[in-house]
């Protein structure tokens, strides 16, 4: 098992290339995925991963060779949350919201563009669509920024299926988020934990359970929110009862967290010991970007002690065995 708990993770680095500790992780314990941003909230410069079409052709091709075959994951929803800008030579991609005002065939072509340079790229999975309906336009995080299609459920499921044609046909898998739906918060979930307990609707919580399952890649983002009545004390991250709802409805999602390193959870807990909680939760996959903070040398030392509650029983080995089968049937199917 310490060989394989490398693959619960999902990484960040700073650069252009692989970093050594990178290396030496997934020579350790195996890699699941690695996460690339074009903006460094360290240096608050576009210098981070991205530069060109070809830099990131060869980055994707160096992190596809590292031990375990790692998944190059990105945020790539378009508008503000673009990771792959047209001003570098990447396809242009609008936000949700204009999008949606856009001639179906017209969408057919932007998307058909954009997830053939994905998968060109050896980009392997994209954090994307957010099926956050618009609940809240003044909500900073989605609303503010065009990142709902619309406040028309309809319309947000019908968007959806035309990014998962796009995403199939080009072999990019995709990421629902963010689980169970942030449209309604009013504030932002970089900063603290948003509770969605008055802001969820029933209906919202049905498209994720409706659209995972028939999505290529067949994944959720899990968000950091708190809804009371499914567990007054934690998000849903790290929730053994909300991360259960969730599992019983979609036995074999492959379920990711939020970037476990927003302020909410700092504040809380820190990085470690909530990556510890979210796994013992039920989460498959730890969202670590290493972006809003330099905790690069610490990602080992975070691997060590899952893999060590895996030994000693404080975590469930069988769970575990199964978020590590299926990371590896994603890959698998994503070869």
């Amino acid at each position: 098992m310490p060989m394989s708990v490398g693959e619960l993770f999902i990484l960040g680095f700073y650069g252009k290339v692989i970093p050594p500790w990178l290396r030496d992780f997934a020579a350790r314990f195996g890699l699941g995925g690695v996460i690339l941003f074009d903006y460094s909230c360290q240096t608050r410069q576009y210098d981070n991963n991205i530069a060109s079409p070809a830099q990131v052709q060869s980055l994707c091709a160096e992190i596809a060779a590292l031990p375990s075959n790692p998944l190059v994951f990105i945020d790539q929803e378009g508008g503000l949350v673009r990771r792959l800008k047209d001003s570098l030579g990447f396809q242009p991609l609008p936000s949700a919201r204009d999008f949606n005002r856009l001639p179906t065939d017209e969408k057919q072509a932007i998307l058909a563009a954009s997830y053939g340079e994905l998968r060109r790229l050896g980009i392997r999975y994209n954090f994307a669509p957010a099926i956050d309906v618009d609940y809240n336009p003044d909500n900073p995080n989605i609303g503010r920024i065009k990142r709902s299609y619309s406040a028309d459920i309809g319309e947000v499921e019908a968007n959806a299926r035309l990014v998962d044609a796009a995403a199939r046909q080009a072999g990019v898998g995709l990421c629902l988020k963010h689980f169970p739906g942030i449209g309604g918060a009013d504030v932002d979930s970089h900063l603290e934990f948003m509770d969605i307990s008055d802001a969820l609707r029933p209906e919202q919580e049905e498209l994720f359970y409706a659209l995972a399952p028939q999505i290529f890649g067949d994944a959720v983002l899990v968000s950091h929110a708190i809804v009371r009545a499914w567990d007054a004390q934690h998000p849903m991250t790290m929730s053994s009862n909300a991360i259960g709802r969730l599992r019983r409805r979609l036995p074999e999602t492959l379920l990711i967290t939020d970037d476990m390193q927003m302020q909410g959870l700092q504040k809380a807990l820190g990085t470690r010991a909530a990556s510890l909680k979210a796994i013992g939760a039920g989460i498959d996959m730890l969202c670590i970007g290493n972006n809003l903070f330099d905790q690069e040398q610490e990602m080992a030392g975070i691997a060590e002690a899952i893999a060590g509650a895996v030994q000693d029983g404080s975590l469930d080995q069988v769970a575990v065995r199964h978020s590590v089968a299926r990371v590896r049937k994603r890959k698998a199917l994503l070869a």
